[in-house]
This record gives C-alpha cells, structure tokens and sequence, in this order.
C-alpha cells in the first residue's frame, strides 16, 4: 500500500469522524465523544457510524465515496466539526470527493481498535475515547495520556503514545509530548494489543 493512501484515507476518516459523527453529535446532544469498533468507529450519543467504508445511521447505510454533499444530502446531517469546543486544524472540506482506500481505512480501524482493547487491560476503570480534533483513542490516568493514533503529521503511520502533563527527560521520552512507539500492523490483533499494553506499561514504569 502506498504511503499516499494510506495518509489520504487516514486524513479523510479524520475529517469524517470530526464533521459527520462529531459534528452532528455535538450539535444534537453536546459531546463529541466517539468510540471504536473493530471495522470502525460510533457516536457514542447519535446511532451514527462508520463501517468499513460505509456510513451508516438508523435509516440507512451509504457507501462513504464521491462528493460529500451527496453524502450529506442522503443522510440529513449537517456536515461540520464541533464550533466552540476545540480549535479545528484543517477540517475535512464541505465540498471534498471521499475516496478512500479499503486496506488503508482497515489498517487505521485495527490500529484504533487494538488501542481501545489495550487501554481496557491497562486501565480497566477508565473508557476509551476516540476524540475527532486528533483522531486517537485514549484514556488519561494521574495526569498522564496513553493513547493509540493511526497516524498524524508527528508520524505517518499508526503509534502508541505516553504524554505526561508534566515534561520528562531521558531515553524513554523519544518524542515532543513523551513516548511514542511505532506499531506493527502486520501481526495479529493479539500480539498488536500486547505490545501497545507493554508500551503502556513500560511508560507508567518511567514516570
């Protein structure tokens, strides 16, 4: 898979959990708080979703390709990011032609995923968020964020991430924010989860 589609359908899966789930949701109930799925991602209070590379909603599913105004005609929402809660960093355009990549949409949904299921190990009294302003699920524990991103301008690719409130130094904090761990998408969804659990782990040992 080239590096192009995967960023490509990486920014545009951003943009679409940001202004059509997100959006939506916030304006409807005023959170902006989505989960993650195994082949996707939800709104955690508007029954929209994201399933492969289909939208879906109470009345009907679509196929999230061409020019987003006919999506936004066939499913009644109106498009656009949550206004007043966070400072929105290049939105996905209103009038932008979806074309996203099949194996590139499931490399970002298995590495969120797999997010999700190593936070419940690591911090089973905390809830995984998958927050749109960043596209990353994750949890905060005693001031400190662990979270899986598929990818962003700080890495291309999917990554685990430690990000105290409170700088660190030394070996271990290899990135701006903290720790950063580059993961393997190529191995199975169990031997993914356990290595962003021990990365997490690993990162709490160093605080």
């Amino acid at each position: 898979m080239a590096i192009d589609a995967y960023t490509t359908t990486c920014r545009q899966l951003r943009g679409i959990a940001e202004s059509l789930l997100a959006g939506p949701q916030f304006r409807a109930t005023g959170t902006i708080r989505l989960a993650v799925r195994p082949a996707g991602f939800v709104g955690t209070a508007l029954p929209v979703e994201v399933q492969g590379t289909d939208f879906a909603w109470p009345e009907g599913r679509v196929a999230l390709s061409g020019p987003l105004p006919a999506l936004e005609q066939a499913t009644g929402l109106a498009f656009g990011p949550p206004e007043g809660v966070y400072t929105v960093v290049d939105p996905l355009p209103a009038d932008a032609v979806l074309d996203l990549d099949a194996a590139a949409a499931n490399d970002v949904y298995r590495s969120l995923y797999a997010g999700g299921q190593a936070l419940v190990t690591f911090a089973p009294d905390e809830h995984p968020v998958l927050w749109p302003e960043h596209f990353d699920v994750s949890v905060v524990v005693d001031e400190v964020n662990y979270g899986v991103s598929p990818g962003d301008s700080f890495h291309e690719r999917a990554y685990a991430y430690v990000s105290p409130w409170q700088s660190r130094s030394g070996e271990f904090w290899n990135a701006p924010f903290g720790a950063a761990r580059a993961l393997d998408l190529a191995v199975s969804e169990t031997d993914l989860t356990d290595s962003i659990v021990d990365f997490f782990e690993r990162g709490r040992n160093h605080l």
